[in-house]
């Protein structure tokens, strides 16, 4: 049963998948009076409909530094949150068979060296060692990254939530946020299905949503959902332990384990935006094509289940995090194309900041969705 709804709060976010959480988390933590909505189940929009990965193998430096500080928060889950996470780090593996792609991944290898990430860039013939079932043919070279990996979304939302409510944070779940009340340019209430709470300051963490709960309060957020679909396969005879997280990054095709069988997805360049969450077949010709030009040991494997998720796609594929400067107060953290899980545990500290006026443990200034109409597209360009 949900909590009764609070008629005001010091705060307010909006969204409860891993951002949300870890931002009310954070602000319970430094008492500052906290209330979380969510339209469905915590983690029930993309979050829990992620396939996991947790790396620092980034083109941006403030993501890398943001990459790493999640790593680190997964490592110790356990020990912080009481909640076992099944954190996996056989690494990241980006195999690259266009040399404008070596280039540029040569490039973000000895940024991310700079910044104490222990990546490397590898041989064909390396990587086909860390992941036997891919086909070499093609490769020029790869990344790969050991310490990065992947864990369960949903253990990690029920470790931020059970943290956060022991913090003080009231977590409404099944409660759509519905509109805004601004009064003089400054935010009173947030309107949701089971009444108004009072509030001076909102955080929008609603990922794939937030372009509508940006209008309620005057804001432009540059938000769109795109759906992507994900399998996993039926158990696989003599599967290699401890492979990577391998990504072929010219078709965005990638897979790791998952039981005794192989989690996969891939981008669907026909995928148009909107709010579809269902699950067809249209793309798994072109899915089909690609694994078995890629990773042929994979082609005649069964498919045991499946499901379809939500990316937040901004126009430079990278995030969006700030305070909007026409109403006072509104946070968001939102737009992260594919990367928010991992991100999850550094943006809420990083939003906590924000919201107490303290500067940040990382510079997100680049990061303000106002970017696009000033200094330009700040791109991230190692995503899938």
């Amino acid at each position: 049963m949900s909590p009764a709804l609070p008629s005001r709060a010091d705060a307010v976010v909006i969204g409860g998948g891993v951002i949300g959480l870890s931002t009310a988390y954070h602000l319970a933590r430094r008492g500052i009076g906290v209330v979380l909505v969510e339209m469905g189940a915590l983690g029930s929009g993309s979050t829990c409909k992620a396939a996991g990965g947790v790396r620092a193998q980034f083109s941006d430096a403030a993501n890398i530094v943001m990459g790493q500080h999640g790593l680190a928060v997964f490592e110790r889950f356990g020990e912080l949150f009481d909640q076992r996470i099944d954190l996996v780090q056989h690494g990241y593996l980006f195999l690259l068979d266009d040399a404008a792609d070596v280039a540029d991944f040569e490039r973000s290898v000895t940024l991310q060296n700079s910044l104490g990430v222990d990546s490397r860039m590898v041989t064909a013939a390396e990587a086909k060692r860390l992941a036997p079932v891919i086909s070499g043919d093609g490769i020029l070279a790869a990344a790969y990254a050991p310490r990065d990996g992947h864990c369960s979304p949903e253990s990690v939302v029920l470790g931020y939530a059970r943290a956060a409510r022991r913090a003080g944070a009231t977590l409404v779940p099944h409660c759509r946020a519905t509109g805004g009340e601004v009064v003089d340019g400054a935010i009173r209430a947030v309107r949701t299905e089971a009444g108004d709470i009072a509030t001076d300051t909102v955080v929008c963490a609603a990922g794939a949503w937030s372009r509508t709960i940006g209008e309620w309060f005057g804001v432009d957020l540059p938000v769109d959902p795109v759906r992507r679909q994900i399998l996993v396969t039926e158990p696989i005879p003599d599967l290699p332990a401890g492979m990577p997280m391998t990504i072929d990054f010219s078709t965005s095709l990638y897979f790791h384990e998952e039981g005794p069988g192989l989690l996969i997805g891939m981008s669907d360049p026909d995928e148009t935006v909107g709010f579809r969450l269902g699950r067809d077949d249209a793309w798994l010709p072109r899915l089909a094509a690609t694994i078995e030009r890629r990773v042929p040991a994979l082609a005649e494997v069964g498919i045991a289940s499946g499901w379809a998720g939500l990316y937040e796609v901004t126009p430079d594929h990278n995030g969006l995090i700030g305070e909007a400067p026409g109403v006072s107060r509104f946070l968001y953290a939102t737009g992260f194309s594919g990367h928010g899980f991992l991100l999850g545990p550094a943006v809420g500290e990083v939003m906590t900041s924000l919201v107490a006026g303290e500067a940040p443990f990382v510079d997100v200034s680049q990061f303000d969705a106002r970017r696009f109409e000033a200094a330009g597209p700040h791109p991230e360009t190692h995503i899938v």
